[in-house]
């Protein structure tokens, strides 16, 4: 057994102890508590000055795209082995961010699946994966390059099924266009609604849950008609910009408990127009009950797998409070991802997934940039420094 202390620890659900620990062994947290209240005879990591919180999700990476100024065409020029060894070493950067858990919404080749497994089987590092593999898209669509272009519903229920085979963990569909694909309209919808039905309703049946990438208001609609678990994006786009906000939409979101990943990427945040009108917005949303999660959109151009601190500074921006923004970083997107027996909290049972910063995150979020030490699923890594770009 080993012992965890702080001078904080956020247990995920809101509270914070003082002068808390973290016991674990066997990979499992056993038990949290003040350290007064613990047992006192264990091996003893403590962070006196430091804080202590669940290991962070990020709910939409690409581990295939290596956040610089050209992705795509680095993915698409990589041979498989190097491609592979690209992902294992943004799974690093992911790790070393602090990210024990993270959800592979766009892979290539199915590798997405291998380095998962790598990593269960403690061959590799890097955070528990959840993978999509190749999002589905229509022909020539947006990211057609992943391998998932389909078109008509016995296409699309064959696609489905080979993905569940292979061992997908949820499907990812490309409901709208999207902004890095030439000639890709983000504002429009790529499938009917037979098509969408007929992925959805295969992949439930599978028992694998759906997240909809949807920019445009028409695409928004169609995930929350068709039962999908998460929306990726949710920008409200139209053909005139990002200004087709619906209220009754907004409030259908929520009714349906659908979470959203809102990808909070810095490089849009500078576009002050863009900026206020998204801030807008998503505090009406989170007005009408909408709930969000946390995801980077890692991968694309110049967002680097270890950034997840800056993405979460953003999240600040748009109105979130440190505090709000933790939660939708541990707690409320294992809830969305149906991992909250698993991850998400300080909790005994669950597994050891936590990390350990200097300074307090609850009043300076920039904290969270250099873990002094990540533990995943019990095994303990502590991060060397990582170049950003």
């Amino acid at each position: 057994m080993k012992l965890y202390t702080a001078a904080r620890v956020l247990t995920g659900d809101g509270g914070t102890l003082y002068d808390g620990g973290v016991v674990v062994s066997g990979g499992v947290i056993r038990a949290v508590g003040r350290v007064s209240e613990l047992p006192g005879d264990l091996e003893h990591v403590d962070f006196p000055h430091g804080t202590l919180l669940p290991g962070l999700i990020d709910a939409h990476v690409h581990l295939a795209m290596d956040g610089g100024p050209d992705p795509v065409t680095s993915l698409r020029r990589a041979s498989g082995p190097e491609l592979l060894d690209s992902m294992r070493s943004n799974a690093r950067a992911l790790l070393a961010a602090g990210v024990t858990t993270a959800r592979d919404l766009g892979g290539y080749g199915f590798l997405d699946i291998v380095l998962r497994d790598e990593i269960n089987h403690g061959v590799g590092q890097g955070p528990r994966l959840l993978t999509a593999t190749r999002p589905l898209t229509s022909p020539g669509g947006h990211c057609w390059y992943l391998g998932g272009g389909c078109e008509g519903v016995d296409d699309i229920r064959r696609l489905v099924g080979e993905q569940a085979l292979w061992g997908a963990d949820l499907l990812k569909i490309m409901v709208t266009g999207g902004h890095t694909t030439p000639h890709s309209k983000p504002w429009l919808p790529q499938f009917t609604d037979a098509e969408l039905a007929a992925a959805v309703s295969e992949a439930h049946l599978l028992g694998i849950p759906v997240a909809a990438h949807a920019h445009g208001v028409e695409g928004i609609r169609a995930a929350v008609a068709h039962g999908m678990d998460t929306i990726e994006h949710c920008t409200w786009q139209t053909e005139r910009g990002f200004d087709g906000f619906e209220p009754a939409l907004a409030d259908a979101i929520a009714e349906a408990g659908i979470a959203v990943c809102g990808t909070f990427n810095p490089l849009l945040a500078r576009d002050e127009a863009y900026a206020e009108r998204r801030r807008h917005v998503v505090g009406e949303m989170r007005r009408r009950g909408v709930r969000f999660i946390a995801g980077t959109d890692a991968g694309i151009r110049d967002t680097p797998h270890s950034a997840y601190a800056t993405a979460l500074a953003t999240m600040a921006g748009y109105g979130f409070t440190p505090a709000e923004a933790i939660r939708a970083a541990t707690g409320d997107a294992a809830a969305a991802l149906g991992l909250a027996g698993s991850t998400g909290s300080l909790t005994p049972g669950r597994d050891a997934d936590l990390i350990a910063v200097d300074g307090d995150p609850l009043r300076d979020l920039s904290v969270l940039a250099e873990p002094a030490l990540v533990v995943t699923r019990g095994r303990e890594y502590r991060p060397q420094p990582v170049a950003r770009r």
